[in-house]
Parts: structure tokens; sequence; C-alpha cells
């Protein structure tokens, strides 16, 4: 009965994983008319995305006489605003076609949706209409694009709003953000906007997730939980992205006071400007995600009647998609509270000695796990040379399997030692550490340990009803939270950092000890053998593997 109740938990942890990281289906062309359809949205995806259309291009050109057309068939007030290419970005369009062009123009397309209060801050809807050269930018960012016109349409539709909505589509964000910054430091409208929400993409799919957002953002925050129906993203994935060196458009517009977030989904990441980001390869499902959200929130700030004021950062992450768990400082230490006195106590049910063999068990899934999983992610060609990024992007479903393998080799190895065993020292220790330095990021250890905290404190009589209940809920969610937030991680950082996975594998421990008594040492090494070769074989395809058809042209013509 304990591998039954083990087996309905894995199915149910998946099942969970499943939901949480998969777009819904795409609404159709006839679909209510006051609602996002993607159906409508790829109209548009496939008259903009039909070619390359990089910045000062006579296909830009075309793409920008479109929009114009399109924003004032809504009734928008259309204006364009032009600005000279900087000498360091046309070298970097150099780079990109061989050639350096000795002057460009980029040109931003700016749309007003007139609100009934035109005295109240506006809300802008941002997102940039250049490709890089060689792309056709399906998704990045003609996605984008498409979501802010088929939702300023689903929105008049409507009727007006209470506030002005502003369309921006930028030009030159490709070459350094460049429409952006000349439209936050020249255009009189970058005054008139109370808050902004940019869209993005790195890649052709998956879920939409909210992975930026403007200081003290605990309002912001409240207010997108309550008005996406299909929420997405964490703090953490903010935390990671403010440590990265990396910029969208929505970068200069934080130097303004606006409540500002940023969406965007990476999903498909082969798909990254590549020259198969075709509309055919768009992932409608990641369009009608992105366009949804959008719509919803959208109208929640546009007919608000007062925009979020400055409050607290706030920890927050989805629940599968169902719904946006977020508070603050003071409920996140009251939750580690909680969860270090039910691992006390689950420590004090273990046999003698148990608390110890727990603690190696961590030790050996965070450190070996850790340790296997930089050696194979370099076999699998990590760091073997420059001009490999794209590739290596492309390869992520494969590193994932690769990651996930290692996981559990590390968990069957280290299985004697927590077989029977509850709590987790090292976990709590990990949870005090992050609710000091990063308080908004300790939701990643702290929500799986007290679960586990849970179930090992209800499965003190491990043969009672109410504890195999216990287990396969709380190991269910435990595992489809980390499955989760692994899928995630990996599709974020993991060609680089695929070690994290090691920390997320330990946090299974403190659920699989209460959940399984006792085990076979010999199968358990014998699983771990067989997933290691199942890894390393994975690393030695994608280390010798022909390089990917996806990669950027102008990435291609290196060499």
């Amino acid at each position: 009965m304990r591998w039954l109740t083990f087996a309905v938990m894995v199915v149910i942890g998946i099942a969970l994983a499943v939901l949480g990281t998969t777009p819904q289906p795409p609404k159709a062309d006839d679909f209510d008319p006051s609602a996002f359809s993607a159906s409508r949205a790829m109209d548009h995806v496939r008259i903009i995305a039909a070619e390359p259309h990089p910045t000062g291009s006579e296909a830009n050109a075309q793409v920008r006489g479109y929009l114009v057309a399109e924003m004032e068939a809504l009734g928008a007030e259309v204006s364009l605003a032009e600005g000279a290419v900087p000498e360091r970005s046309l070298a970097r369009f150099g780079r990109w076609s061989g050639k350096a062009p000795e002057a460009l123009t980029l040109t931003n397309v700016i749309g007003v949706i007139p609100g009934r209060n035109r005295t109240l801050p506006a809300i802008a809807l941002m997102s940039h209409h250049d490709t890089v050269y060689g792309s056709p930018g399906a998704s990045d960012d003609t996605a984008g694009v498409a979501s802010i016109l088929e939702a300023a349409r689903a929105i008049t539709a409507q009727g007006a709003t209470e506030r002005d909505i502003i369309m921006l589509f930028t030009d030159g964000e490709e070459l350094g953000l460049l429409g952006a910054q000349q439209f936050i430091d020249e255009n009189p409208l970058a005054d008139r906007i109370g808050a902004i929400i940019n869209l993005e993409a790195r890649g052709a799919g998956g879920r939409t997730t909210l992975f930026q957002t403007s200081k003290d953002n605990g309002a912001a925050i409240e207010l997108y939980g309550d008005a996406v129906s299909r929420p997405g993203g964490s703090s953490l994935a903010s935390f990671v992205y403010e440590v990265l060196p990396n910029n969208t458009d929505l970068t200069p517009a934080l130097k303004r006071p606006y409540v500002a977030y940023n969406l965007s989904f990476i999903g498909r990441p082969g798909l990254y400007h590549s020259p198969k980001a075709t509309p055919e390869n768009l992932d409608q499902g990641a369009l009608q995600d992105m366009g949804d959200q959008t719509l919803e929130l959208t109208l929640a700030l546009a007919n608000g009647d007062a925009l979020p004021e400055a409050a607290e950062d706030r920890t927050f992450f989805d629940v599968f998609g169902i719904f946006l768990l977020h508070y603050g400082t003071v409920v996140g230490w009251a939750l580690f509270a909680i969860t270090a006195v039910l691992h006390v106590i689950c420590l004090r049910l273990n046999a003698p000695g148990g608390r110890w063999r727990s603690l190696a068990a961590s030790a050996v899934v965070i450190l070996g796990g850790g340790l296997t999983l930089y050696i194979v992610n370099a076999i699998s060609g990590q760091g073997a040379g420059e001009g490999i990024y794209y590739d290596r992007l492309a390869a992520i479903p494969m590193l994932e399997v690769q990651a996930l393998l290692i996981c559990i080799a590390a968990l069957a190895v280290s299985a004697p030692l927590w077989a029977g065993r509850r709590g987790s020292i090292v976990g709590v220790l990990i949870a005090l550490a992050m609710q000091i330095f990063v308080p908004t990021t300790a939701f990643l250890v702290v929500w799986p340990l007290l679960l586990a905290g849970i179930l090992g404190v209800a499965t003190g009589k491990p043969d009672g009803a109410i504890a195999k209940v216990v287990s396969v809920l709380c190991g269910g969610v435990v595992l489809g939270l980390m499955l989760q937030f692994g899928h995630q991680v990996m599709q974020g950082v993991g060609p680089d950092v695929p070690m994290v996975a090691a920390l997320l594998a330990a946090l299974m421990v403190p659920v699989l000890g209460p959940m399984i008594p006792a085990v076979n040492a010999k199968r358990c090494f014998l699983i771990a053998a067989a997933c290691l070769v199942g890894a390393l074989a994975i690393a030695t395809w994608v280390r010798f593997d022909p390089v990917a058809d996806t990669v950027p042209l102008y990435d291609s013509m290196k060499g």
C-alpha cells in the first residue's frame, strides 16, 4: 500500500506540474468579441511576421503602416516619433548583416484610445515592432504587438475605459532599447502615464509569466492577483531577472514612477531570434495566455478608482496557474516559524540517529547531485566555446531530461539514508538564510518544507487513512511545485546553472522519507546507475549533435 500511495502521489504531482506549465487552448475567431482571441490575434501575427523587419528596413516601414491603420480603425489618436540610430547600434546592425549602414532611422508608433476621464494618469501597453536581422519575429515581439492590438479591440468592444490607454509600439529595441529610451526621455505622453505593461518573449511558447515589476510592488502584485484569472510568475523569477545582465523596453521606463509590469513567455527557447520564428511555429496557447493576462490587467488598471501605490515588496508565486499566492515579510517569517516547529517535531519522531541520517541524505542530494549536474552539464558542452548560446537554448528540453535523471539518481543513492526519516535540518537552515537575505525568494524552500512537515507529523501513525490522504495530497503538491519550479528554472538558467535542480530535489527528501519506510539498497543503486547512464547519453548527444538549425542567421554567419 505504501508504494500505491507513492504512485498516486507521483501521478498527482505530474498532473499539477503540467497544469501549471501548460497554456490554455486558443480561443476561436468567433469567440466573445469582448474577450481576447488568439485566433483573431494570429491575423495580425501572420501579416506583421511575414518576413524579418529590422529597424530601417522597407519591411519595417510596411509593418509600421499596418500598425497605424489598425490603431486608427480602433479609434486611436495615432502619432509617429522618429529618431536617429546611434553609432554603436549601427555597428551592432553591421555585425548582424555583415555591413554596417551609414545611417538608420527608428520610428515609434503610438496610439491613444481616449478614456472617459482624460485628466487621469493613462495606462500604457508597450511592445517593440522591430526584429533582429534574419528573423520574422513571430514571437519576439510580434506576439506582444498582436496581443496589444487584440486586447485593445476587446476593450473598445466593451466601451470606453475610465483612463486613456496608450499603445506604444517601439522601434530599435533589438538595437539597444532605442525607441523606449527616446519615448521616456522626449515624448510628452510619457508624463501622462501612471502604469505601464510591457510584453516580451524569449522563445515561442509556454506560460506567460510576470517576471519583473516596479519597486515597492505590494499593491501592484495584489491588483495583478485579483485581476488575472490564470496568473503566472513569481518573485523568484523577478529576483533572478534583476541579478542577471538582461534588459527589456521596460528598463528605461523604470526610471519613471510608473506602476510597472513585465510579462513574457520563454518556452520553445530554440526559436529565440531564430529564422524559424514564423507564425506557424508560434504556440497559439502562449499567445492566448499573454493576451488574456494583458486584457484583464489593463481593464483593472484602466477602470480602477486609483492606481496601486508604493507598498512593501511582496513574496508571490502562482499555484499551478490556479491563483496567485502573495504575502508580506511578516507572514513570510510566520510561515518559516511554523515550518521550523513542524520539522523539530518530525526530527523527534525519528528513531535514534535518524535526524543525522536525514541530514546526510540532504547533503548527498545537494552536494553530490549538484556536483554531478555540473560535471554532466560540462560534458554536454557548457563552456565549450563562444557562439553556442543559441544552440544551448535549443537543447534545453534535452537538458531538462538530463537534469531530472541526475536528480532521480541522487535521490535513489541517498534513499537508504532518508527512507523512514522525517524532517530536514538542512532545508530549515537554507530557508532561514533565504528568509533573512532574500525574503521574497524563500517561498521556494519554505512551502515544500511546510507541506513536508505537515506530512511528517500526520504520518506518525502511518497505517491510518488520514495519513495516507495527507501523504498523497501534500506529497503530490510538493512534487508538482518542484517539477513546475524546476521546469521554469531550467528554461531560464538551466544551460548555465542546472545545479539549482539539486536543491529542488533535496526538498523531496522529507516528503519521501515518511512515505517509504524502507528500501532495497541494491535496487536503489541500480536505479541510480541507469539514470546516470541515461544522463550521460543525453549529454554526449547534446555535445556532438550538429548545431541546431534554429540558431539566428547572424550567429550562424560567424567564422
